[in-house]
């Protein structure tokens, strides 16, 4: 999924230049990822926009006073309500299709109630009006930046209104009107342009960081796909002895600094020499699979570390143990893989036998200390006839001399 992205992402960077939106994988991440800042963006530009709108009353109580209470009603009783509800709408997080709508269809209203108060007023001063039309464009392409298309519509509709209440209006020159039009068109044609360019630089720059952010993912899924296979063994899945090394000496130091005891079993598979043997190295590989995944049922998934030493010898390791939860995971993983049922060379089943040990780490000890007394306990099991688990006598504080 991830390189299907990516992919489309660098097909998206040279896509035509008058083309804004991407493929569909690469818009829906886009509205995805920039849909919080835009709503929010929004909000504010909303709030602010209809804080100066209604404060154009001082305008109509200097141009129009004996229209002052119509132009209160409009602006206070039917704008300001519908614009909130709007802002409303937005911070609802409707889907950005609608979530842009909503404001254009704003813009179109506020165009609207402008060229109604514009269009009842009968005051000779009236015509200053179609000055400010121009700002509406500014808000809605410039302020809001609504997405192009949206702008756009948003653009033509407001045009129409505007000229369907200026041409028709009594109280003003032909001349003014004509210059109404002319600087509501360039209004228009200029602000769609920046927003053109605002829109296509905004995608621009998402598509460049999104390329950098998928291919420093990437390279990190790599890394760490490489240092999982540098870490485990390839037959069985599980850590091998590079890691153990590492492993032990982390934990070591671990509980040498918290006081804490650290556990280890050394396993051997009983007899695995002649299973190998009898049923080939095929069978004897599914085998050490089958006893390695086993281990892993029965050990604490996020702290304990299972080990495959060498040939049919496995190692686990077990931080914060005690004795008797070092004698419990042997004895389960004992009994586990015997549980397995897997037919050996003579009669019986595959077995393990299991040496155990726990020692609290000291300054004078070395962490193969451990591994040591596990596999003496491991020797222990064998001379009393196999598929056992033996513990080691606990070693708390340091050996003696």
């Amino acid at each position: 999924m991830k390189e299907t992205l990516l992919q489309a992402v660098e097909a998206d960077l040279f896509r035509p230049w008058y083309r804004l939106r991407f493929s569909a994988v690469v818009e829906a991440r886009f509205m995805a990822d920039t849909s919080a800042r835009r709503r929010r963006h929004l909000l504010i530009a909303g709030i602010v926009a209809l804080v100066i709108y209604d404060l154009y009353i001082f305008n109509d109580y200097v141009i129009r006073p004996e229209s002052m209470q119509t132009a209160a009603w409009i602006r206070f009783g039917l704008m300001t309500p519908l614009a909130i509800l709007a802002l409303y709408c937005v911070r609802l997080r409707l889907p950005p299709a609608i979530r842009e709508a909503t404001m254009a269809a704003t813009l179109v209203l506020g165009m609207l109630c402008s060229s109604l108060i514009f269009y009842l007023s009968k005051s000779p001063y009236s015509f200053l009006d179609t000055f400010s039309f121009g700002l509406i464009l500014v808000v809605g392409n410039i302020l809001f930046s609504l997405r192009f298309s949206f702008a756009l519509v948003s653009s033509l509709l407001c045009g129409v209104i505007m000229a369907a209440f200026v041409v028709p209006y009594d109280h003003t020159d032909s001349a003014v009107k004509i210059n109404t039009l002319v600087l509501f068109v360039s209004s228009a044609v200029f602000t769609l342009l920046a927003n053109f360019r605002l829109e296509a630089s905004e995608r621009q720059s998402y598509l460049l960081l999104l390329r950098e952010q998928l291919r420093a993912n990437a390279a990190l899924h790599d890394n760490r796909a490489l240092t999982k296979i540098s870490i485990t063994d390839p037959l069985t899945g599980v850590a091998n002895r590079r890691h153990f090394d590492t492993m032990l000496e982390l934990r070591w130091d671990e509980a040498l600094a918290e006081n804490t005891l650290l556990g280890m079993l050394v396993i051997d598979i009983d007899h695995f020499k002649s299973y190998n043997d009898h049923y080939g190295h095929l069978k004897g590989d599914a085998c050490l699979r089958q006893v390695a995944q086993e281990m892993q049922n029965h050990i604490r998934n996020e702290v304990d570390l299972v080990v495959r030493y060498g040939g049919e010898e496995f190692v686990v390791l077990l931080p914060n143990a005690s004795a008797s939860s070092t004698m419990r995971a042997a004895q389960r993983i004992r009994q586990g893989i015997e549980a397995l049922a897997i037919p050996r060379a003579g009669p019986g089943v595959i077995t393990v036998s299991v040496g155990a040990a726990a020692l609290r780490p000291h300054k004078s000890m070395e962490s193969a200390t451990l591994l040591s007394i596990a596999d003496a306990a491991l020797f222990q099991a064998k001379r009393a006839g196999r598929n056992r688990s033996v513990l080691a006598p606990l070693q708390d504080g340091p050996l003696p001399a």
